[in-house]
């Protein structure tokens, strides 16, 4: 038996889901948000009538903390698993003072407790990195992992044919849906600090490569018309893109840039969904404001390095 459950694992409900994966006797999680998260995923295993001793994989999409932060709790409430992911996700994992630091940077000590939770070092020999078109076994199923950059350098899909499913993490958007009522609303998350526009369209098309009936965006849910998806994200990328080439000429400040580029980005979406109102809107405001910072990030690291280059000299 093959069974996809999505569970809601924020505080903001439909926000950021985990996928509990069950084939037969084993069970995987997809995802494992931050370690608040950790008792609503267990407790969707216990609905199943299934024990954390048969969690065999934990699998990440990628490092970012609403993706990963749980992983230690998770892994260490499931004495059998094994985390999965990128190799860069799983050297962050073994290591991740790094990512510690710098969301305490951002948020401050108090802030990133409420937010993320405790985040341990994962044993090394409680990891597996998976390579571009890596496989693992889970019951009878076969799934396999796809590199996809874009978001981010280090994110991967997951296809699973046996649901005919892709879990996409911030791959193919997000689709949240208190979003959805005035038709099909899908935004790509172009956050902090690795976005690229060129790679984030290829590895979409990656996705709809893999021919799957399904999708299953981390932010949040299931969903069937991959390709109507694929186009309103694509046509998002292509103006983020071009903001990015247009701010590494220019001389503006990354505040000043990130003030500009989510004015922008409020315009883009009101011309590519009108019908969403205030409260909607108001529902995006924080992914409206990283997706502005990340592109202004990006535009300064390329002009950074044109006046860095030794043609200029």
């Amino acid at each position: 038996m093959h069974q996809r459950i999505v569970v809601d694992a924020d505080i903001r409900p439909e926000f950021t889901s985990a996928v509990l994966r069950i084939a037969g006797d084993e069970c995987a999680f997809i995802e494992a948000h931050t370690s608040h998260a950790v008792p609503k995923l267990l407790a969707a295993l216990r609905a199943q009538g299934k024990k954390p001793e048969q969690v065999r994989w934990i699998v990440l999409t990628h490092a970012h903390l609403d993706h990963a932060a749980g992983a230690s709790a998770l892994l260490a409430a499931c004495p059998h698993a094994v985390v999965l992911g990128h190799p860069r996700t799983v050297r962050h994992m073994v290591s991740p003072q790094k990512l510690i630091d710098g969301a305490t940077a951002v948020y401050g000590k108090e802030r990133f407790q409420a937010l993320y939770g405790t985040i341990s070092p994962i044993p090394a020999d409680r990891t597996r990195a998976l390579d571009d078109g890596a496989a693992f076994e889970l019951g009878d199923a076969r799934l396999t992992v796809w590199h996809t950059a874009g978001h981010a350098n280090h994110h991967l899909v997951v296809d699973d044919p046996a649901t005919d499913t892709v879990y996409t993490g911030d791959t193919f958007g997000l689709v949240y849906p208190p979003l959805q009522r005035h038709g099909r609303f899908a935004l790509p998350s172009t956050s902090p600090s690795n976005f690229d526009a060129a790679l984030a369209r290829r590895s979409i098309e990656k996705v709809l490569s893999l021919g799957r009936r399904f999708v299953c965006p981390t932010h949040f849910g299931a969903y069937e018309d991959t390709r109507a998806i694929a186009q309103q994200l694509l046509r998002f990328l292509n103006r983020a893109g071009a903001w990015v080439d247009e701010g590494s000429r220019g001389d503006e400040t990354v505040p000043a840039m990130t003030a500009r580029l989510a004015r922008a980005w409020a315009e883009a979406i009101a011309a590519e969904a009108p019908a969403l109102g205030a409260a909607e809107m108001e529902w995006l405001a924080l992914d409206i404001e990283l997706n502005a910072m990340g592109l202004a990030v990006v535009a300064e690291a390329r002009r950074a390095a044109t006046l860095a280059s030794p043609s200029r000299a």
